[in-house]
């Protein structure tokens, strides 16, 4: 689900379902004016008002997916507030990175700040900025979906036990998880494992400074509700 897209495309199919609901209005009118003995007629205003009532419940259903739409994304917004004020230090680094997507609220954590090269182990460093994380998403976001994603730059793997950068991706991300469960206490069916490789970069890999960038992790705190 795209978001905010996602309350355009709502506030669009609210906008017809009352068109709809409209027209259908105007020809169940009609209908009740006919003659008692033309069955036909009459059954034809019965399947109208039945038409009515289920454009009638379907426009309660999309003001209620709109509202909820709305409600997540101020909850995301409070969030994203609190995020930027906690981790500028990261920030101003150039370590981290907090913006405001179509998939939801992303947090972007260079891998140098959690992990060594190679390695899916997090660093004892590492551990201020994803406590900060953590406490946002337990108090600010509490129910929203958590996706961590791995990525890494496009350097094959030659020495370790990694087969590939899938594997050490979707390893990086699972103990970022991990963290987030053990250690802070997150609803673990909040959260999902995701590594992506190299196959997602936001940068260059043919210069360093892109692949570095492209070496990251991202926490993605999804509009979408988990209950």
């Amino acid at each position: 689900m795209e978001f905010p897209g996602r309350i355009w495309e709502c506030c669009q199919s609210v906008a017809l379902a009352v068109s709809l609901a409209a027209v259908s209005a105007g020809c169940a009118s009609s209908a009740k004016n006919v003659e008692p003995a033309a069955s036909a007629a009459l059954k034809a205003a019965e399947e109208q008002s039945a038409t009515l009532q289920a454009l009638s419940d379907e426009v309660a259903r999309l003001n209620q997916e709109l509202e909820t739409l709305y409600t997540s994304r101020e909850g995301l917004l409070k969030a994203q507030s609190e995020l930027e004020d906690q981790l500028q230090g990261p920030v101003a680094a150039g370590d981290a990175s907090v913006s405001m997507q179509p998939r939801g609220l992303v947090v972007t954590v260079l891998d140098r700040v959690l992990f060594d090269s190679g390695k899916a182990e997090l660093k004892e460093t590492s551990q201020s900025t994803l406590r900060t994380v953590a406490q946002v998403l337990n108090d600010q976001v509490k129910e929203n979906k958590i996706f961590v994603e791995g990525h890494t730059d496009n350097v094959p793997i030659r020495v370790s036990r990694w087969r590939s950068n899938w594997e050490l991706s979707a390893a990086r991300s699972a103990e970022v998880v991990h963290f987030f469960i053990d250690v802070m206490g997150l609803d673990p069916r909040r959260a999902a494992v995701v590594g992506y490789g190299e196959f997602h970069p936001i940068a260059d890999n043919s210069t360093p400074s892109g692949r570095q960038k492209n070496r990251r992790v991202e926490i993605v705190i999804s509009p979408d509700k988990w209950i």
